[in-house]
């Protein structure tokens, strides 16, 4: 088996020995199990809550030219921190024929398993959304003392170091208010910036001026010293570069030369089923589109991607309407999957395998004595006389080594199960109890149980995640258990059930 490590460190903040310690341990269990490591793909200071990171797209696009086999990650928060990325891209994978693998949480392919990994992704995403909290209330109280909370700093004003509050720049500043006077009293904003470029002068991000250069610098209250933040707004918080006069003056010019273009906002709209809907007819993943009657009202629905792309010849089927679909989806998880005695069940099985498989401990210690059986090779070649100029070196390495090792055993078996039978049956209760008609508890329910659902004439097949791998439920299985016609089970999809709109 081949395998590409990816490893990732959100912030500035983190050093670069966090890479190296992701790629020593991913190479120890590549060694462990006889996988060859083929390439490392890095992304510094960039978090795993977005999947706008430039080498772990460069991973995906690769994972199709069948290089290697598996994308080893130290955890699978360094994966992803939000379960649609997780699902998304873990399918990209998979039909490119690669697995995602993580070194220090190996999971099993059996029911359990797939719980696990959902649960540990949502754990990761809880994880992300509690520090973006903290972070927030940090923020906010620099807000309710007009403090730089970070961003571009506009021209004209410089941040104190000690205090983080702004400050006027007296070398910019007469720039900002040049700007506005000029503006102000007729002149083109071309004219002005072809004036300020011949100077010398540039913008705070250090380019030369142009119209546009000045929609912001225009529109920026700060300018007049009220500090805004999110729903703080402080009227003479900071200091002031020109008077409210000439900022009135520059916004009714402003709005009657119409130099601000811009379109309406287009209406975010969440397709929750993306990458878990499929084209009963013919097997195509279905994406998302919208409608106008001729009423003016918008509707939404999902359409086969292959008859979107070719036309109805290539694939008839209907397309369905988006809200029905996913409240008949969840609303169906919640009744399969929620009763007590299944509760209990998934309670049981996650708690098997954290014991069993869901530990540093037995990876730690396999790597200990794969170490001592190495120092004990090297020192019997050095009694039998066997030296090189690196065989001192190799025996500190490998001494060092073992000890970390068993400082890190030391510290695994002290330290107590990650998750209890409470917490566990915590997290089950918040998706029964939750609200239901919420957009965000509906696409958890989703993203943690729903494996796959497949879209036919007359009905809707749901698979969800009691399956026995970790794979999407393909529409031949489907198609050849007993939720179709009465077939004999295939064993992905015994669990399976088949449901009418």
């Amino acid at each position: 088996m081949t395998a590409v490590i990816y490893a990732r460190y959100s912030s500035d903040n983190q050093r670069e020995e966090s890479i190296e310690g992701q790629i020593r341990e991913c190479t120890a269990y590549a060694e462990k199990n006889d996988i060859t490591i083929v390439k490392h793909y890095i992304d510094r200071a960039i978090s795993a809550k977005t999947d706008n990171r430039p080498q772990f797209q460069q991973m995906i696009k690769d994972s199709d030219k069948k290089l290697f086999d598996i994308v080893l990650v130290w955890k699978l928060d360094r994966f992803a921190r939000n379960r649609f990325d997780a699902v998304n891209y873990k399918y990209q994978l998979e039909k490119n024929g690669v697995h995602l693998v993580s070194a220090m949480e190996p999971i099993s392919q059996g029911p359990e398993g797939i719980m696990v990994e959902s649960m540990l992704i949502g754990m990761a995403e809880y994880y992300s959304a509690e520090l973006a909290l903290k972070v927030a209330r940090g923020e906010r109280e620099n807000a309710l003392q007009c403090k730089y909370n970070g961003g571009i700093v506009p021209l004209g004003f410089t941040i104190g170091k000690e205090d983080r509050l702004y400050h006027i720049d007296p070398e910019t500043a007469p720039i900002v208010q040049e700007i506005f006077t000029r503006y102000a009293n007729g002149e083109p904003a071309e004219k002005i910036a072809a004036s300020l470029n011949e100077r010398g002068l540039r913008t705070r991000t250090g380019k030369p001026f142009v119209k546009n250069s000045f929609f912001q610098i225009f529109r920026n209250r700060r300018y007049i010293g009220e500090y805004r933040y999110k729903d703080i707004v402080t009227p003479g918080g900071i200091p002031a570069i020109v008077d409210e006069d000439l900022f009135n003056r520059v916004q009714q010019r402003f709005e009657q030369n119409k130099i601000a273009h811009g379109r309406p906002a287009k209406e975010d709209v969440s397709y929750l089923l993306t990458t878990k809907l499929f084209c009963g007819k013919c097997g195509t993943l279905m994406g998302g589109e919208s409608g106008t009657s001729h009423m003016g009202n918008t509707y939404y629905y999902y359409k086969c991607g292959n008859a979107k792309r070719h036309g109805k010849a290539h694939c008839d089927l209907k397309a369905i309407r988006k809200e029905p679909l996913e409240r008949f989806v969840v609303d169906t998880a919640i009744k399969v999957i929620f009763s007590d005695e299944i509760i209990e069940r998934l309670i049981d099985l996650v708690m098997e395998a954290q014991q069993q498989e869901n530990t540093r401990l037995p990876v730690l210690k396999e790597q200990l004595r794969d170490t001592e059986k190495r120092l004990a090779n090297l020192l019997e070649a050095i009694e039998q006389g066997i030296l090189t100029p690196t065989t001192k070196q190799r025996l500190d390495e490998l001494e060092a080594r073992k000890e970390a090792l068993n400082t890190s055993i030391l510290e695994e078996e002290l330290k107590k199960p990650v998750l209890t039978r409470e917490w566990i049956r915590f997290w089950l209760e918040k998706f029964r109890k939750g609200d239901v008609g919420s957009t965000e508890h509906q696409r958890q329910i989703i993203d943690t149980f729903v494996n796959s659902v497949y879209v036919f004439d007359d009905r809707v097949v749901l698979n969800f995640n009691f399956t026995d791998d970790a794979k999407t439920v393909t529409r031949e299985e489907v198609l050849g258990s007993s939720a179709v016609d009465n077939a004999p089970p295939h064993p992905q999809t015994i669990r399976s059930g088949d449901f009418l709109l």
